[in-house]
């Protein structure tokens, strides 16, 4: 198999603008000439070997990240934004597209940004009547948006809070769960811990300093929760340094934020990186053992494996995702080059939403997306009880996968056929973006394709795609 080239302009302008080194001193430590650096650093040539070595051994330079998954994230966002039927010339080239990600991030950034800066004004101007006469209406992302996006481009790994959280697991005593842990650490901190019947999971007095668990919720539940508040009084200074570099726009997103990093605190504390990733390891990524040896529930196995990106660490980088049963994504993120769509829903095709249907099983699924790429699947339906009969009974689907060449590590892709062409099922992003021409579970024609009606004809369609 052909060794794939390396085009890593970008990177490497990066690398050199932190070091704050000229294009001429950057050439002669990785002894290179001028015009041969400047090449690579416009894409024009790829990454040569001896570029590789001297970038780890002359700067420490971790080389996996040449190869990071910021292009792919960059090119499916930007699709699915040129989908909207605001754009009525052609959409760009493909190739096009990996070019503008490739050579200029920070502009492809940027558009991405006007174009949520758009469909927010859209927006307002559909429910005209909430918005007129507000004066702090701004374009500008929604919050939640605005954080999704901060970890998604974060590769759903914040560094700093998970070895924070590492250290923390660390110093647990002997034999002493997380939950007693956490409470030692509130106890310090002065914070009662009451666990009683309640409505809501965590309630959190600062004045009394008491902090309410409800008995109506899995003891997986209740440490997490424990964790998280933990965080929040004890990692305060770490959580609000991270926030600050996150330059978030508003005072609402950088809330939603704090909340997210303590939620990742917390999960890192669970599951700390360098025991979970060789558990993980050892297991095959088994997650039913992995929920039962850290006391953790399979959703936050799932996300937790998602967030395994550590230089010089690494696990398998998997996607994961969350939707419900109408099928939107409530979550969403991937260290693959599989990207899910920003709005609406995902592909009818892919497993995660027949979960629903075998409760309590785990599907797999071969697929292929329309670039060609292969990817295992694993799905699984998860329910949340209120603890109590008339309380409502949330449902979720979770979706957890990984490119086909990482599946011999899983112990659920064993006895599949992994090599016959027919096992994979074609899936897409979304079917505004999808290039699939003759997809029965279409939804929508494609934005980017003119179509044909022939009234004397009906296939599947009730058009044909050219």
């Amino acid at each position: 198999m052909a060794v794939q080239k390396i085009y890593a302009g970008a990177k490497l302008r990066e690398l050199r603008g932190r070091l704050s080194l000229t294009q001429k001193t950057f050439a002669q430590k990785l002894g290179v000439s001028l015009p041969y650096l400047n090449q690579m650093e416009n894409n024009n040539r790829p990454v040569s070997t001896s570029v590789v070595l001297g970038l780890a051994q002359e700067f420490g330079f971790d080389v996996t990240e040449l190869q990071s998954g910021d292009e792919a994230r960059l090119v499916g966002d930007m699709r699915e934004a040129l989908a909207d039927p605001v754009f009525t010339s052609d959409s760009p080239a493909l190739a096009d597209l990996r070019l503008a990600a490739a050579n200029a991030p920070t502009l492809a950034r940027a558009f991405l940004d006007l174009h949520a800066a758009y469909r927010q004004t859209h927006d307002r101007l559909a429910s005209w009547d909430e918005a007129l006469g507000r004066e702090d209406a701004r374009l500008q992302p929604s919050p939640w948006e605005e954080v999704r996006d901060f970890f998604h481009y974060c590769d759903n790994y914040i560094d700093a809070v998970d070895r924070a959280a590492e250290r923390f697991a660390d110093q647990c005593g002997v034999g002493e769960s997380k939950a007693n842990a956490a409470k030692r650490v509130l106890l310090a901190q002065g914070v009662t811990v009451d666990i009683k019947p309640f409505d809501a999971l965590r309630h959190y007095d600062p004045a009394n300093k008491l902090l309410t668990l409800s008995t109506n919720t899995p003891e997986a539940t209740q440490t997490f929760q424990l964790l998280l508040q933990m965080a929040l009084l004890t990692q305060e200074p770490l959580i609000e340094a991270t926030l600050d570099l996150a330059r978030f726009g508003s005072p609402e997103a950088r809330a939603i934020a704090k909340v997210g990093l303590a939620n990742y605190f917390a999960g890192a504390a669970l599951m700390p990186y360098g025991a979970f990733l060789q558990a993980a390891q050892d297991t095959r990524h088994d997650l039913e053992i992995l929920a039962t040896r850290f006391g953790a529930s399979l959703e936050q196995v799932a996300h937790r494996l998602s967030t395994l990106q550590r230089t010089g660490a690494k696990g398998i980088p998997f996607f994961f995702v969350r939707v419900d049963q109408a099928g939107t994504i409530t979550k969403r993120h991937s260290a693959t080059t599989l990207q899910f769509a920003r709005y609406g829903g995902a592909c009818p095709l892919w497993n995660v939403h027949a979960a629903f249907e075998t409760p309590g099983q785990f599907l797999r699924q071969l697929a292929e997306t329309p670039d060609g790429a292969r990817y295992f699947c694993l799905a699984r339906d998860v329910s949340k009880s209120g603890g109590a009969f008339n309380a409502p009974m949330r449902r979720y689907a979770i979706g957890l996968g990984c490119e086909v060449r990482h599946a011999d590590a899983l112990v659920y892709a064993d006895h599949m056929d992994r090599a016959a062409p027919s096992a994979y099922s074609p899936i897409g992003i979304s079917c505004r973006i999808c290039e699939r021409r003759n997809c029965h579970q279409r939804s929508v024609p494609p934005i980017e394709q003119r179509l044909r009606v022939d009234p004397n004809a009906r296939g599947v369609l009730p058009y044909q795609v050219d």
